[in-house]
Order: C-alpha cells, then sequence, then structure tokens
C-alpha cells in the first residue's frame, strides 16, 4: 500500500498506542483509531478544490489511488436572514446534500472503501440507518466489490431503493439502528471489512476536510462557531480534527466553538456533557423522527463530547417538531433543500442563540448533512400537519 508521504499511523483513542498504517479495525483495547499525519511534511493547502482528495497531503492515500466520485468542494451558503434572526454576525451553511449520494457521510465512506481496496477486501459491509449504507454501496460499486448493508425497517425508503440501485445486497432489520447492527454482527457467515464508524478509522478522517474547504473558502478565517447534528459522532470529531489541522499548520488561529445538537427523544452526547460526566450512557428508549440521530449508544460519542469540551461549545436538545419546521424554513429561505438533520442543526441554533451561547458578533457555520430529498415524505407530513 503506497501512503501519502504525512500519514505515519493510528492512534489509540484510549490508550495512546501507535499502530502501523496498514492495521485493520479498533485497537487491541477495543477503542477506535485516529490517523495521525506528520504535518511537517504538508507544505501547502489548495485554497480553490475540486474535490475533497485536492486535500489528500492531509489523507491517508495520495488523490491517484482514491474511490471517489467527486465528494466535497460543496457549497458554503451565506445565510443572512437567519443570521438577522439569531441575533448573529453571520451564518454560514456548508450544503452537504450536493455530495455524491446526497449526504456528508460520503466524504467518509470515499475514504473508508479507498483503504479496504488497498487492504485487498472482497466483502465490505456495515450497518446503518440510512445514509451510510446508500453511500457505501455508491462507493463498493466503483470497485466492484460485494457489499452487504444492514438497514433497520425504518430507514427511509430512498436509502434502501437506492442501496439495491448501487448494487449492494439490503439485509433490513425490524426495529431500529442496534437492531440492524447486531444483526450484521450475528448474522453475517462470510468475513467482511468493516465499514462500521469508528472500526475503520477512516470514516471520521474524511470528515475533516469539510473544515478544510469551510476555512479555504475564507482566506484561512475560521467561524466563531460550528453547530453540528450529532448521531454517530463521526462528523463532529471530523469536523474538529479537521480546524485542529489547520491551526496546527499556522493557516487559522482558532478551533470554532464545536456545538453538537440531538434530538431531545436520543440525545446521549447532550445528557453527558450536561451531567458533566467523561463518558456517554447509552439512551434506553430512543424515539425521534429523525432517524439518522436516532443513535442510543454512538460508536463516537466519548469523541464527539470531547471535540466540545476541548473547544469550550456546548449541547442542546431540540424537539422533533422544531427540527422539522427548520429544515422546511432553510429551504423555503435558502432555495437549497435542507434535510431533517440540517433541520436539527439549524434548531439548535436558535435555541443556542436563546440561551446567549451565540453572540452579535459569531459567525456561525451550520452543517447541512444531508439532502432534502432523503426525508421529504417526513418533511411534506409536517407541513400536511399544519395543513399546507
Amino acid at each position: 500500500m503506497h501512503t501519502s508521504d504525512a500519514f505515519v499511523g493510528l492512534d489509540c483513542t484510549a490508550t495512546g498506542d501507535r499502530y502501523d498504517p496498514d492495521h485493520v479495525g479498533r485497537s487491541d483495547a477495543g477503542a477506535p483509531l485516529d490517523p495521525v499525519y506528520d504535518l511537517d511534511a504538508v507544505s501547502t493547502l489548495p485554497t480553490d478544490p475540486d474535490s475533497m482528495w485536492a486535500y489528500d497531503a492531509l489523507l491517508p492515500v495520495p488523490e491517484s489511488q482514491a474511490v471517489s466520485a467527486g465528494e466535497g468542494a460543496t457549497p458554503l451558503l451565506d445565510a443572512d436572514g437567519l443570521a438577522a434572526d439569531l441575533g448573529v454576525d453571520g451564518v454560514l451553511l456548508k450544503d452537504e446534500g450536493r455530495n455524491p449520494t446526497g449526504s456528508v457521510l460520503d466524504r467518509g465512506l470515499s475514504v473508508a472503501v479507498t483503504m479496504a481496496r488497498a487492504h485487498d477486501a472482497d466483502l465490505l459491509a456495515l450497518a446503518a440507518p440510512g445514509d451510510a449504507g446508500q453511500s457505501a454501496a455508491a462507493y463498493a460499486g466503483r470497485i466492484d466489490a460485494d457489499c452487504y448493508a444492514y438497514l433497520p425497517s425504518r430507514a427511509p425508503f430512498p436509502n434502501k431503493a437506492m442501496v439495491n440501485v448501487h448494487g449492494a445486497d439490503m439485509r433490513v432489520i425490524g426495529g431500529r439502528f442496534p437492531d440492524a447492527l447486531d444483526a450484521l454482527e450475528s448474522d453475517l457467515q462470510r468475513e467482511w471489512y468493516s465499514l462500521q464508524e469508528f472500526t475503520t478509522p477512516f470514516r471520521h478522517d474524511g470528515a475533516k476536510t469539510l473544515a478544510y474547504e469551510v476555512a479555504a473558502a475564507r482566506d484561512w478565517t475560521a467561524p466563531d462557531a460550528a453547530v453540528v447534528a450529532v448521531g454517530t459522532g463521526e462528523t463532529l470529531a471530523g469536523v474538529a480534527q479537521g480546524f485542529r489541522d489547520l491551526v496546527a499548520l499556522g493557516l487559522t488561529d482558532r478551533v470554532p466553538r464545536c456545538y453538537a445538537v440531538q434530538p431531545e427523544g436520543c440525545a446521549p452526547v447532550v445528557e453527558a456533557h450536561d451531567a458533566g460526566a467523561e463518558a456517554v450512557s447509552a439512551v434506553e428508549y430512543p424515539d425521534t423522527i429523525c432517524g439518522e440521530l436516532e443513535i442510543p449508544a454512538p460508536a463516537g460519542g466519548a469523541l464527539a463530547l470531547d471535540a466540545v469540551e476541548e473547544t469550550a461549545g456546548g449541547a442542546v436538545a431540540v424537539s422533533d417538531d422544531d427540527i422539522l419546521e427548520s429544515a422546511v424554513a432553510l429551504t423555503q429561505r435558502l432555495g437549497t433543500e435542507v434535510g431533517a438533520v440540517g433541520g436539527a442543526a439549524a434548531a439548535g441554533a436558535w435555541s443556542l442563540a436563546e440561551r446567549g451561547d451565540l453572540t452579535d458578533d459569531d459567525t456561525v457555520l451550520l452543517l447541512n448533512a444531508d439532502a432534502g430529498v432523503k426525508t421529504a415524505d417526513v418533511l411534506r407530513s409536517h407541513l400536511m400537519g399544519q395543513g399546507v
């Protein structure tokens, strides 16, 4: 495997032990691994990328080896009207719904499948609430690898349909995401290369490129705050790492305050933060309309909590009604199609502004994590409930 010059290994998030770049899976302690890069080997980063792989100096392999469908380089939209309503200096919406399968998860799955190919894997598998299954199927199709995606029965129909359209084998499991994860681990008999978040170290590694793009588009000026809806924790952990990289490289002078937003019916990271806990405890009875965020025991919960704590950020839980109303409002205001996960981020920004966490001189980054079409039926039902 020919790795990038800066990629030096994988560090255990529990013990700090260093593993070789070709290590597969979690650490011997059963903890997630973090890719580590020698920043002294990075001379420059592009300011106008045509895909996230333009930042291959800080990815595990060169762009020439990437399994890519043109992910990244997504629009950064000014939401001036929302900024006025929130009473902040500016709001920037990073529209990840423009990625190949309409999700921010394309960034991480592109890297994870690239590394699966580098390891000569012939069977890829994961469980997912929806978006990650569709994304994994798409990238596995690009390398003609077998892929099993285990999805809960409540996953959105567009995700289920496109898993099959991309050519992957889908198993629909009755119940919720933990049921799909249990089924994968108990039912799949062949040895597989795991694309599960934080089993592969490369999904959250790909997410960090979002931070590079945001800062590059603003002449390497970081926003003051980043508001991210949290399910598995991979996106928030990646975004925080991306900004930490830029500070270490001397390209920007701060890491934004990171805020985790979760639905009231499934908010393990918020509950841990509010309790001052060092670890995230599982939610016993999760219940939210936003299936992408219904992750009762997030594998990256500790890393998301660290991102909040280390940046002097915060966490907030929001109602399902506020999530859907915010998604609709942003879609109507901006013209771009905001999904329920993006609606959660916007609803969280409203709550944070109301309680004084966001101030009048802040520039706030919001993440639209997936396209509105993924949850169009849910958004439409919300309008119908209002008599629209």
